[in-house]
């Protein structure tokens, strides 16, 4: 009985499913998650508000992504525009010291980022100069949520235009998350099971948003009017969360169902995600042999 129970432990540890599992306790998703939501929040709600004051026909900006991303109905739409409203001024009260604390919290977002696709990927750190890719792939990242939010407003009415929509955010989505792992990571990790992470994300992604349409948009209405603002961002929150664990948990399950891919710059040595390590056998001793002594030698 005990040998049966080891063997189904091993075949599961040997699985694609238990590798994934495993690697995810490893890397510590869920902790990965909550700051991924943290900095996402203080980062992109700021910078889409900006972006959005300065295009003179729309003003909606990180409200609409929300309200879009979540599939918010009417009533809790409402209360997170109300949250997120961009006032009219807003350029001109930005200061260069809000600018500048802008661009420290961006760039932390996209380190975060670029230290889970190596922690999946077992890469070492990308070096201090590339830090100019994280400052790209924040301004990619922000122009392509902007593009999706706005795109409901050009691409509104009528059955075709709602299935023109779907395939052009889908299309953009596997196109943006295949390119950005790549981008941050310095095109060290294989194009095909990049791809496979980049689908695998906007699967989750979907998931998410029903999810979200069946459960937290009926929450958010409700934590409103239970706790005020405050059970507004609770509920933006908790679904920022699940956007990070679907963009690390996608591109770890890329990674995993292409194991036999190792990325550039993984090294020897490395055990790859899921394997196990093997006991490494202890050095012998290096130095000068010592000739042996020999007796009636002087």
């Amino acid at each position: 009985m005990a040998g049966r129970a080891d063997r189904a432990r091993e075949a599961w540890r040997r699985s694609a499913p238990g590798r994934i599992w495993q690697q995810g306790a490893d890397m510590e998703l869920m902790h990965r998650s909550m700051g991924f939501a943290a900095l996402g929040l203080v980062t992109l709600m700021p910078l889409l508000i900006v972006v959005a004051a300065a295009v003179p026909y729309q003003r909606s900006g990180f409200a609409q992504w929300i309200v879009d991303g979540m599939g918010l109905s009417a009533g809790p739409a409402e209360t997170v525009r109300r949250l997120f409203s961009t006032p009219g001024k807003v350029l001109s009260t930005t200061s260069a010291l809000s600018l500048a604390a802008l661009a420290v919290f961006g760039l932390s977002f996209a380190a975060s980022v670029a230290t889970g696709y190596e922690r999946i990927w077992a890469l070492p750190a990308s070096p201090w100069h590339a830090a100019w890719r994280r400052a790209v792939w924040l301004a990619a990242l922000t122009a392509y949520l902007f593009v999706e939010a706005q795109s409901g407003t050009v691409l509104d009415g009528g059955v075709p235009a709602t299935a023109l929509r779907i395939a052009f955010t889908l299309a953009c989505g596997v196109l943006f998350f295949w390119w950005g792992q790549r981008f941050l990571l310095g095109n060290r990790v294989p194009g095909r099971p990049a791809l496979t992470g980049a689908v695998c994300t906007m699967v989750g992604l979907v998931g998410l948003r029903v999810f979200s349409v069946l459960v937290l948009s009926p929450l958010t209405l409700t934590s409103a009017v239970t706790y005020g603002p405050v059970g507004t961002v609770l509920m933006v929150q908790s679904w920022l969360i699940g956007v990070g664990f679907v963009i690390f948990g996608g591109a770890l399950v890329g990674r995993q169902l292409h194991r036999g891919a190792l990325p550039e710059g993984a090294g020897a040595g490395v055990p790859r995600p899921g394997e196990p390590v093997e006991p490494v056998e202890p050095a012998q001793h290096i130095g000068p042999r010592r000739r042996p002594h020999r007796a009636g030698r002087r």
